[in-house]
């Protein structure tokens, strides 16, 4: 494949993102990671973790704020997230600008599946974790099930579990715990709704996302428990799946 037509679409698939982003993150102001079903997980690990690091988290951090690394494409959100004490970077998962090994916690949630070469993605998250780290990683299953939502903010594929699992072993990862995770509105006319102003009326489509799309999230995200498990739990009815992976140890 000429690899000059993957660089091309890589830097679209950025451009679009990184506009939809920075758009989104400019109305908004960040939420703290304790408002969160994944603070109790952050909070326990980030304890027994020296060096960590967050890749995009945008304005919804999950790892502790302060004296973690954060890596994102929108000034925005790397302004708030510095204003709260974090350590920021700009930069892209495809090129993270750390040495090998850096780091014993690495949280990616949400991320890999708008990467259109998320092998590349997965290669650069496991060079910078040390042997033995905890890398956690949170993206929607099943490509049958794609909807307006994944079209909305920028997804390039839902993932089939089985050839997931497969392609984090690739990578030396094994999945340790699991559990279902996921913020997506589950009103399809909701969808049907801002989808249509994202389509003919960019301005006030950002404005229904960041306004009804959103909170309605954090409405239903307030309500959870994160029930973890070991190993891949039953997929059959996750549309979202967050996992705790180990990097292999040489």
């Amino acid at each position: 494949m000429d690899r000059s037509v993957d660089v091309s679409r890589e830097e679209e698939l950025a451009r679009v993102n990184g506009t939809f982003y920075e758009q989104l993150w400019s109305d908004l102001r960040l939420v703290s990671p304790e408002r969160f079903s994944t603070w109790p997980l952050m909070q326990l690990l980030a304890a027994t973790s020296t060096h960590r690091l967050e890749i995009a988290p945008g304005l919804r951090p999950r790892l502790p704020i302060a004296g973690t690394q954060f890596v994102d494409i929108s000034p925005a959100a790397l302004k708030a997230i510095a204003a709260r004490g974090g350590r920021t970077t700009r930069a892209s998962i495809l090129s993270l600008p750390f040495h090998d090994g850096a780091f014993d916690l690495v949280a990616v949630l949400d991320i890999i599946e708008h990467v259109d070469d998320d092998d590349r993605a997965l290669a650069e998250i496991c060079r910078v974790a040390a042997p033995g780290a905890t890398v956690l990683i949170a993206t929607p299953l099943h490509p049958d099930r794609w909807n307006g939502f994944d079209t909305l903010v920028g997804h390039c594929r839902r993932y089939e579990p089985a050839d997931l699992q497969r392609k984090l072993v690739r990578h030396g990862l094994g999945i340790e715990r699991s559990a279902a995770y996921g913020m997506q509105p589950r009103s399809s006319k909701l969808l049907d709704f801002a989808m249509w102003f994202f389509k003919h009326r960019r301005r006030k489509a950002m404005w229904v996302y960041n306004h009804v799309v959103m909170p309605i999230g954090m409405q239903l995200e307030r309500r959870k428990t994160l029930e973890l498990r070991d190993g891949l739990i039953d997929v059959d009815t996750v549309d979202e799946i967050l996992l705790v992976c180990r990097k292999k140890k040489p």
